[in-house]
């Protein structure tokens, strides 16, 4: 599938109001990035960004985000693989090399893992038999995990009930409800900029009713970019978009939301 080009977001697009924010999952190793990677990483500390978790989906881009944590000092990485990659892995010994790359200090879970039953771009037995297999190395190694859920929502929970795996459930889409259940097996709760769509009613309602000491704030970059910004590349400048609604939905200050997901974070990733 080939994705429409992207508008790079200039300077002068972007208001700098706030500080330390940690963006939780991001994917600077993507392809879209090629053209300023470098020169957009360097230039986020200026526009408050203090930490980022750049998060694999497949095994070279495990190895790609990796080296990324390794250059950048405010940089962290995960390591996993997402189901639209599980038919390339399933059989093969993928895990042995995940667990490799969880060996290096500045990768911090396994993800991003999941189910994805909207594109199927892998056979669902298998997307289920490699989200359990990556699943039970978290258990073995006592790491956090990064769960991707789209449309799979029963298959999900059954799966982290019987695995209790400790992270977050990232770019959230779910209602209020689904919500709490992940709350109640003690995960937290990613939001994106999707929070700022026209048609996000339901998933207002769902961020809303996350206590503050579970949230936390991610771009999954160059994806979701948050109103006013739609069609263009999304980076880690825009998180502070969807840092202010979900303070206007808990009716507090940006800045204390910003500041208490950026401890939320580092307590979810054990940093």
């Amino acid at each position: 599938m080939s994705d429409p080009p992207f508008v790079i977001i200039m300077e002068k697009e972007i208001e700098i109001k706030y500080h330390g924010i940690f963006d939780s999952h991001a994917h600077y190793d993507d392809d879209k990035f090629d053209e300023d990677r470098e020169e957009l990483l360097k230039s986020l500390a200026d526009h408050g960004v203090e930490k980022i978790i750049n998060i694999a989906a497949d095994m070279e881009s495990c190895k790609t985000s990796c080296e990324l944590a390794e250059k950048y000092d405010f940089v962290y990485s995960a390591a996993g693989v997402h189901p639209h990659a599980a038919e390339e892995v399933y059989g093969t010994d993928y895990l042995t090399k995940i667990e490799e790359y969880l060996s290096n200090k500045k990768v911090v879970a396994i993800g991003e893992i999941g189910l994805d039953y909207h594109y199927d771009f892998s056979p669902r037995d298998i997307q289920r038999a490699v989200f359990e297999e990556q699943l039970a190395l978290a258990k073995q190694l006592d790491v956090p995990v990064v769960i991707h859920s789209r449309e799979a929502t029963e298959d999900t929970l059954e799966l982290l009930k019987k695995y209790r795996p400790k992270g977050v459930v990232h770019c959230f889409s779910g209602s209020a409800e689904t919500a709490a259940e992940m709350l109640k097996l003690g995960l937290y709760i990613g939001f994106t900029g999707a929070v700022t769509f026209k048609n996000a009613s339901k998933l207002l309602l769902a961020a809303q009713s996350v206590p503050l000491d579970r949230l936390l704030i991610e771009t999954d970059c160059p994806y979701m970019t948050p109103v006013p910004h739609r069609g263009k590349r999304c980076d880690s400048r825009l998180v502070y978009l969807t840092a202010e609604k979900l303070a206007e939905l808990h009716n507090v200050d940006t800045q204390q939301l910003i500041d208490i997901t950026h401890k939320n974070t580092v307590e979810c990733f054990e940093l």
